[in-house]
């Protein structure tokens, strides 16, 4: 009892601490310390042994993509790619349907392969204008981006290149491109309802009068100056295509196995052939990057170093963020109190499928570490195995498992103490207590249409559809 409440106490302090501005990578491993202190274990070696290797082991596994993935957002952005493609949406839509502009901007550059930490900073500058333009109260802009960057092409679109959909590829042998009905369902309904929802607060805030605020918007780049949207989307295209040709077409036909044992590897050649649908999409990132230099480089003259250093250094923020937040979760995770929540948690089911369990499961640990990729990869380490092994018992498809793992995380990962919420709100000067309303209510919508699919498949194979 005590150390659940131990628990409760320090996710609410992490919580409160992120909410006041403070950071994530300092007082996640203060209320790690803490929680681990009421259940009586030794602080210090909590600290060396248990909270900084999986710190270590988060960032040693996913680094790549937060690298190439921030590294190729701001070159996109430095180019002015990202800019022309929000332009050429804008053009088309006008500022009357100024959120639907900035909505589907943010979910080309997100599906595209650009990292959602850099989506925000590309698209912020003109999103500003637009809604200044249209006299949209700017207090509604964060919980826009978030619908466009951190909902349904972050994990649900069959394809999606972010590190939410690639997480589960080594637990269940899938790909990014498993269970693309679910997964396409999904997509849809977020995105109409949070549309509806978004659109619904625009007309109330402006039927009082409220207009953009007093803080001036961003100045935009000169649009004459920007690539055709055409060129500009290429790179985007290349990320998809070549991550799609590499996993779908060549991978599956190539033999590694002698790979396996070359020194100094010498592993298992089961465990390397996991690792080749990672290897595509670091191939696919490191393209779209080079593609992006090329199409631009009259444009990017003289910015090269300035774009991979900016993008290096965005990219060890985001990801020191999220591991902090992992290093957290992996905390509480040993703990006794947690061991109880947990089988609570794996006892849950609906329908006898294990997709409402893990569901579940992944929601809670992304809200507990305030992020996807670390509460997913927690839930997937401790359960992956149990999950696979029920589901291959039900007759359940490991890409459902792969899909609902995926959604689920993007579900209440964005918690006060999130890493992309912070960086969001930094970007946009805004606070939490201006914003984070209607965010949480984008969070809430997300959460609920996973649980919805879950139900809408339960029902579907109980009358034998």
């Amino acid at each position: 009892m005590i150390g659940s409440l131990g628990i409760i106490l320090s996710l609410g302090l992490l919580m409160f601490m992120a909410y006041r501005g403070f950071s994530v990578i300092f007082f996640a491993p203060v209320f790690a310390l803490l929680a681990a202190s009421i259940a009586g274990l030794s602080p210090l070696p909590t600290y060396t042994e248990l909270f900084l290797p999986q710190l270590a082991g988060y960032v040693k596994v996913y680094f790549p993509f937060f690298l190439l993935g921030a590294v190729f957002g701001k070159a996109m952005e430095q180019s002015g790619s990202a800019e022309s493609i929000a332009h050429a949406i804008t053009k088309k839509l006008g500022t009357r349907h100024a959120m639907l502009a900035v909505v589907l901007s943010c979910a080309i550059l997100t599906y595209g392969g650009v990292s959602l930490f850099v989506v925000a900073f590309a698209v912020y500058p003109f999103a500003s204008s637009l809604f200044q333009d249209a006299n949209i109260p700017k207090r509604l802009l964060p919980a826009t981006i978030a619908l466009g960057a951190f909902t349904f092409t972050m994990d649900a679109l069959p394809g999606t290149p972010q590190i939410q959909n690639s997480i589960p590829m080594k637990f269940f042998n899938t790909d990014l491109y498993a269970a693309p009905i679910f997964g396409s369902a999904g997509a849809v309904l977020v995105f109409s309802f949070g549309m509806l929802y978004l659109e619904r607060r625009r007309k109330a805030a402006q039927e009082k009068g409220e207009g953009f605020g007093s803080q001036a918007a961003a100045v935009a780049t000169n649009a004459r100056s920007l690539p055709h949207p055409l060129i500009a989307a290429l790179p985007l295209f290349s990320v998809l295509a070549i991550t799609l040709t590499l996993q779908k077409i060549i991978f599956p036909h190539m033999d590694i196995s002698s790979w396996a044992t070359q020194a100094p590897y010498k592993m298992d050649p089961n465990s390397l052939k996991g690792s080749m649908n990672n290897w595509a999409l670091i191939i696919a990132l490191a393209a779209g990057t080079a593609l992006t230099f090329l199409l631009n480089l009259e444009r990017m003259s003289g910015k090269y170093a300035n774009t991979i250093s900016l993008g290096t250094t965005g990219s060890l923020l985001a990801i020191m963020n999220t591991a902090s937040e992992v290093g957290f979760g992996n905390v509480i995770k040993g703990l006794d109190g947690f061991k109880s929540i947990a089988s609570s948690m794996m006892g849950i089911q609906f329908g006898g499928n294990p997709l409402f369990s893990e569901a579940v499961t992944v929601n809670v640990l992304s809200g507990v570490t305030g992020s996807a990729s670390g509460g997913m990869s927690i839930a997937l380490d401790t359960f992956g195995k149990q999950y696979l092994e029920w589901a291959q018992r039900t007759n359940t498809s490991p890409e459902l498992l792969h899909r609902v793992a995926a959604m689920a995380s993007g579900g209440m990962d964005t918690l006060p103490h999130n890493g992309a919420v912070i960086t969001l709100f930094a970007i946009t000067g805004l606070t939490h207590r201006e914003s984070y309303r209607d965010i949480f209510a984008i969070t809430l919508l997300k959460t609920g249409v996973v649980f919805l699919l879950i139900a809408m498949v339960a029902i579907a194979r109980s009358v034998g559809i």
